[in-house]
């Protein structure tokens, strides 16, 4: 592994490297988190792998990644596409729109069953002034 970059960001909280990497076969972003936590002695969850470019027939690879202090810094820089954050954003709103029906069906069995109650009682009333009624 040969770094080519290596420059520390401090406003982000994190270093930008880029190196050659050797290899038989393209190494994955995974496999490339793996190399780089163990070479920097990071954390792999803090670690922003965002390019692995290699030519046809060289085991040769251009690796460009990010090694942030911690995974909460990640996070915080970690930019998401439109495409992301409308899917977020419609989950919210499923699990919202979920929680609201369960709310609604909570609320309509307790109706319903104070309808039971209130029958009953009604019941028991009309059978106490029918034994009043024949006494």
């Amino acid at each position: 592994m040969e770094t080519t970059k290596n420059i520390r960001n401090d406003l982000l909280k994190r270093k930008e490297i880029c190196f050659i990497l050797e290899s038989d076969k393209n190494p994955g972003f995974e496999g490339t988190r793996k190399i780089i936590a163990d070479d920097f002695k990071s954390d792999e969850e803090a670690i922003d792998v965002y390019g692995i470019k290699g030519s046809f027939g060289s085991s040769k690879f251009k690796v460009d990644a990010y090694v942030y202090d911690s995974k909460a810094d990640l996070e915080k820089a970690k930019q998401l596409t439109q495409k992301q954050r409308t899917e977020i954003k419609k989950a919210a709103e499923d699990a919202k729109k979920a929680e609201d029906e369960s709310k609604k069906a909570e609320a309509e069995s307790k109706k319903a069953e104070a309808e039971v109650k209130a029958s009953e009682e009604t019941k028991k009333t009309e059978a106490e002034l029918l034994k009043s009624k024949a006494v």
